[in-house]
């Protein structure tokens, strides 16, 4: 069963991979990242998605923001 629900991405739980890089995106950076998929995803995606997306899609999640995943994980 898929179970979507509306929330930012500011708020979300990511997990494992995932979460090492979201804690260290900025709120606006969050911001401009949750616009950008929005448009990509007009109908959303599952936590398991979101979360993928963020652990195996990191380089295309930083160059959406501009920044290398090596800046961001520097910081």
């Amino acid at each position: 069963m898929i179970i979507k629900t509306e929330q930012s991405l500011q708020h979300f739980e990511f997990w494992s991979g995932a979460k090492e890089l979201a804690e260290r995106l900025t709120w606006e950076e969050l911001t401009e990242i949750e616009h950008h998929l929005e448009e990509l995803y007009p109908n959303g995606l599952t936590e398991t998605e979101l979360n993928d997306f963020f652990w195996f899609d990191s380089e295309f999640i930083c160059n959406i923001i501009g920044e290398t995943e090596e800046d961001i994980f520097n910081r």
